[in-house]
């Protein structure tokens, strides 16, 4: 087993290649699905698949309020109807896609959003049930759901319970009221507390929290004030996010003052004192923004080599398709990337004309399954054994990858990665600027490099 991964920061590395670049919870990204994919080459990789595991994902887009920062696909509205006629085209997508998968078993589901938790705990109760009665869902697996902890009672615990989730995620973002009120999330601190202690007392396996820096009036001093109030939370897992602020993008960016915002420099600030505090405290910095107790399974499997990513992030499930259920959801099948339609009115056309909602895609040739693997193992594990991927593979690493080792020639130059008995090392340094050193990989950023079409890596 490996040892947990260690981080070292190196303020002129990190201001070197703090430029933009993929996420990577896909490979090839987003960027290059394109609306010529067809619905009959969907069928065929699923036809062709060799996964019987399936992950869903279920895409909730409402919200009842607004929050400034957010990018998310959303609809905001206090109209619970709205969310009884998403359900009905919910059940019309699901009923023509799940017989598709009948000899797989679902061994993950994550209800995301908008606001999954915009639904009443009947119209939750009534969409778990369609899914377990049209998928083969395992008893032991992992199922969760994002939780906004304003607009809910503690008793929607009990209903997430009896609906069969044993995870749940909360965004708190910030416990700053002053930075709640600029990005429109006012919450109470106490009901977030009383919320964590009523999963454990129900005994949900994991809970995550989500933070976000570099949102308006955040400074060190005030987020290193929120970290401490969620190491009293005490959860087992930590989401930790960059604020993009791209206001030509997202309309509700545009109520932030650019002159609120925290320079460049405390944003990484907040970003090394976050990274010293809670790996200080015992979490594992699993990679990117995701940090995780050493006894959780995300730490496990990725001191044992077998953690996995996909468009919902880091995963524990074993290499699995990923289905892709409601409005602009993404699947992962076999050689391809399908999405469903981004809007929910066009969503709703697309269902009753064709039965699904799919919009675009893309097939996967063998060089982005080579490229593919590659990838995942840098960004989940930071090291790389060349004649094992060569062994999967069936490639010469070193002439396939000519071009690729060149680029990453300036990353060994700097210290971030050594390439020793053909093996590739990402250093303590380096596994904060895993995103740019997976760029080396990547063919497609080659053709669009240094364009802003990213988010910035930190």
């Amino acid at each position: 087993m490996k040892q947990p991964t260690q981080i070292s920061w190196d303020q002129s590395m990190i201001e070197k290649y703090n430029y933009s670049g993929p996420r990577y919870t896909s490979y090839p990204t987003a960027l290059e699905f394109d609306d010529s994919f067809t619905e009959d080459q969907l069928l065929t990789s699923i036809k062709n698949s060799k996964s019987d595991k399936l992950s869903l994902y279920i895409h909730i887009p409402f919200c009842a309020k607004l929050c400034y920062y957010c990018g998310c696909n959303k609809v905001i509205t206090r109209h619970q109807h709205k969310a009884d006629q998403y359900i009905e085209y919910l059940a019309a997508e699901i009923v023509k896609r799940a017989p598709l998968f009948k000899d797989y078993l679902v061994t993950q589901i994550h209800w995301g959003g908008g606001t999954p938790t915009f639904l009443t705990p009947e119209q939750i109760l009534t969409l778990s049930a369609l899914v377990k009665a049209n998928f083969n869902v395992a008893e032991v697996g992992e199922y969760s759901i994002e939780v906004d902890p304003r607009e809910i009672e503690l008793s929607m615990l009990d209903t997430l319970k009896e609906a069969g989730f044993n995870r749940i995620s909360i965004g708190v973002q910030d416990f700053n009221k002053k930075v709640q009120i600029a990005v429109n999330r006012e919450q109470d601190e106490q009901f977030i507390f009383d919320l964590m202690a009523r999963a454990k007392e129900l005994g949900f396996v994991s809970t995550n929290i989500d933070l976000i820096y570099g949102l308006p009036h955040q400074t060190p001093e005030t987020f290193a004030e929120t970290m401490q109030r969620v190491l009293d939370l005490d959860p087992d897992r930590l989401s930790v996010f960059n604020y993009a602020h791209l206001p030509s993008r997202f309309a509700a960016q545009r109520k932030i003052k650019d002159e609120d915002l925290a320079s460049p420099q405390q944003k990484l600030d907040m970003l090394h004192q976050t990274i010293e505090t809670l790996t200080g405290a015992g979490y594992q910095y699993i990679g990117m923004d995701h940090f995780a107790k050493p006894d959780d399974e995300l730490s496990i499997l990725q001191n044992e080599g077998r953690l996995h990513r996909n468009f919902q992030g880091y995963t524990t499930q074993e290499e699995c398709d990923l289905l892709g259920l409601g409005v602009s959801s993404i699947s992962q099948i076999g050689d391809c990337y399908a999405q469903n339609q981004k809007d929910v009115r066009p969503y709703f056309e697309s269902i009753d004309a064709n039965g699904h909602a799919l919009w675009k895609g893309c097939g996967l040739n063998r060089d982005d399954e080579i490229r593919r693997v590659v990838i995942k193992q840098l960004i989940c594990h930071f090291d790389l054994d060349m004649a094992q991927i060569e062994e999967k593979l069936n490639i010469n690493f070193e002439e396939y990858f000519v071009e690729d080792l060149k680029l990453l020639q300036t990353f060994i130059d700097d210290k971030l990665v050594d390439i020793t008995d053909r093996k590739i090392t990402i250093s303590p340094t380096g596994r904060l600027l895993i995103r740019n050193i997976c760029i080396c990989f990547d063919v497609y950023y080659r053709e669009k490099a240094r364009q802003q079409q990213f988010s910035r890596v930190i």
